[in-house]
């Protein structure tokens, strides 16, 4: 919501200053400027990116609209699984968790997250996880340095649409200069005729340049950075289970691996720890009956 807030305020500031100015909105409907400078550009974007990159912005800009992937319920909810996770792993051994991760949509314990469940990436990069836990034979040592690998690589593909994004916002500009060369050449090819026709071209031209830069740095720029925010936050749930699954593997009972996660949530998506203690609760409380 608060990219339409900004893109609005951008739109208001700008053309209300310009029409307090004692300019003349129809000046700047330029549509021919504007078919260069935006058709220019998104056949520049779709020539520098694959098409999963392509679909992938399509979705990332939708999802701004949404607000983050994962609320602070979510977190709840995480939190809680990994708890049941490492209940099990405690009552039953590691190899119980073989049923659990084989089919995690059959799984009593990942069943009763449906929420979660619905985010394949998140559910398939906990049963991976756990997989090596369970087949490898790994120190918990080479096992973080194998995690921290399998972020990074995440965190770069999901941060691709941002940065194909940011670099169509940087190429507008440029756009903008070459709509407003066109309209020069149009211009100088007006000589000699009306003086109006000719302060028209030179206008046109102008603007070029103006919706060049202003869709770059009022519109798409902000829209790739917010992109890379949304990116950043959500990535915390994947940090959040690594930082889980380390405590654990070196010993910590399970309330305090949990406790180690829940500290590495940003302030703002953090459920407190007294809200976390009552949902544990409150599903423990509710598996007895």
């Amino acid at each position: 919501m608060l990219v339409l807030i900004g893109s609005l305020v951008v739109l208001v500031s700008v053309l209300g200053g310009y029409v307090l100015s004692h300019g003349q909105l129809l000046a700047l409907w330029q549509p021919y400027e504007l078919l260069i400078i935006g058709g220019g550009a998104v056949g520049a974007f779709l020539t520098a990116n694959p098409s999963k990159v392509v679909k992938a912005s399509l979705r990332e800009v939708a999802g701004l609209i949404k607000g983050p992937t994962y609320r602070k319920d979510d977190y709840v909810d995480l939190l809680a699984l990994l708890y049941d996770i490492f209940g099990v792993m405690r009552k039953e051994g590691i190899l119980g968790l073989e049923p659990h991760i084989e089919e995690p949509e059959s799984s009593p314990v990942f069943s009763a997250y449906p929420r979660l469940l619905a985010e394949h990436h998140l559910i398939e990069f906990i049963t991976d996880c756990l997989r090596l836990i369970v087949g490898g034979s790994m120190n918990p040592h080479e096992l973080e340095q194998l995690l921290e690998l399998e972020l990074e690589t995440h965190h770069l593909e999901a941060e691709a649409p941002s940065q194909a994004v940011a670099k169509m916002a940087d190429a507008l500009p440029g756009f903008g200069i070459v709509a407003a060369v066109l309209g020069i050449v149009t211009t100088m090819s007006q000589l000699g005729g009306d003086t109006s026709r000719i302060g028209e071209h030179i206008a046109g031209a102008l603007v070029g340049t103006f919706l060049g830069i202003l869709l770059c740095y009022g519109f798409l720029g902000p829209l790739a950075a917010a992109m890379e925010n949304r990116v950043q936050e959500d990535g915390k749930a994947f940090e959040c289970v690594k930082v889980a699954l380390m405590a654990s593997l070196r010993g910590y009972n399970p309330k305090v691996a949990i406790e180690f996660a829940r500290k590495s949530l940003s302030a703002q998506s953090r459920p407190s720890f007294q809200n976390l203690e009552d949902h544990l609760k409150g599903s423990r409380a509710g598996a007895r009956q």
